[in-house]
């Protein structure tokens, strides 16, 4: 199993959906600096973050962790 990291995953979320850094941040009410220092990798998101991620893009919470169903 690939162990990427949030930064990889959010790259990919936002390439396979289709989304600009600035409306991922619309979508869960933040600034779109946030956003830049996840891909970057200065900063992950914490728990109650996570949560407003997957109930705004209706997603489990485990894809943004990078934890895979079997």
């Amino acid at each position: 199993m690939e162990d990427l990291e949030f930064k990889d995953i959010l790259e990919d979320f936002l390439i396979e959906r289709n989304l600009t850094q600035t409306a991922f941040a619309r979508a869960i009410d933040i600034k779109q600096s946030q956003v830049s220092e996840w891909l970057k990798g200065k900063a992950k998101p914490g728990y109650d973050m996570l949560k407003k991620m997957a109930i705004a893009f209706d997603i489990s919470a485990d894809f943004f962790l990078g934890i895979k169903q079997e």
